[in-house]
């Protein structure tokens, strides 16, 4: 297994948004305004930050 992480980083509040981004955001684990979080390079956590761009970024 390949051990290649991904950061994402929450930063713009999800209130106001569709209940379904929502959920995507805790999903990720996102719970406050420029948290970062450590999850795995998957196709699947790809696919999350994806449905959700104008409230995540991808940190490098």
């Amino acid at each position: 297994m390949s051990d290649a992480k991904v950061k994402i980083q929450l930063i713009t509040s999800p209130i106001g948004s569709p209940e379904k981004h929502k959920k995507i955001v805790r999903a990720l684990g996102l719970n406050k305004m420029n948290q970062v979080v450590e999850k795995p390079d998957t196709p699947g956590f790809r696919g999350m930050a994806k449905k959700v761009p104008h409230l995540l970024r991808i940190v490098e």
